[in-house]
């Protein structure tokens, strides 16, 4: 790396960024509001991998951190822009496998027979942590591609990832011999 490259640029000083293509926006636009969230949850599920000693799993969370990456890029530029270099994509492939994944970890899993408390276990309630703002990013997108074209893919990767960050919690607790935490309604 360039010694004289420095991180910081001072274009964002006035309260804009630019997406990819070029276009300078403010920085509470929803478009870097729905990658912005996506990046924070890219940051926890490296802090989850980081903390898990299942080699399977961390394989599997450092492929979703680099799908994450992908729908971030989706994201941060507006559609029908020329840009200068290949962005990667997300495929259906993509998709499926993360339901293979859930469907993998379920087969270790008794059949839910209500809701759940996050908790139990640090890495189960960091895992819920993880889903929730997965859901969270989604409905950012989802809201997002009310005002303009979003690729639909990106929204149901999130969707099948927050399944999957659901049931990982409960693998994880399984792992570590944790029951589940049912809900149990005050009547």
């Amino acid at each position: 790396m360039d010694k004289n490259y420095k991180i910081y640029t001072k274009t964002g000083d006035k309260g804009e960024t630019s997406l990819i293509g070029g276009k300078r926006v403010p920085k509470y636009h929803s478009r870097i509001e729905a990658y912005g969230t996506i990046d924070e949850l890219n940051s926890f599920i490296g802090h989850l991998r980081d903390q898990l000693n299942d080699e399977k799993l961390r394989e599997v969370l450092l492929e979703i951190q680099d799908r994450l990456f992908t729908a971030e890029s989706i994201l941060a530029t507006e559609p029908k822009t020329e840009v200068a270099r290949k962005l990667p994509k997300l495929f259906e492939e993509d998709v499926l496998h993360l339901e293979s994944e859930i469907d993998r970890m379920n087969e270790s899993l008794q059949p839910l027979s209500s809701f759940l408390l996050p908790g139990g276990h640090p890495l189960v309630s960091l895992s819920h942590v993880c889903r929730t703002i997965c859901r969270r990013a989604e409905r950012i997108c989802i809201r997002l591609a009310t005002e303009t074209a979003v690729d639909d893919i990106v929204i149901r990767y999130l969707n099948r990832l927050s399944d999957y960050l659901f049931v990982l919690a409960r693998y994880v607790a399984f792992l570590y011999n944790v029951p589940d935490l049912p809900w149990k309604a005050r009547v």
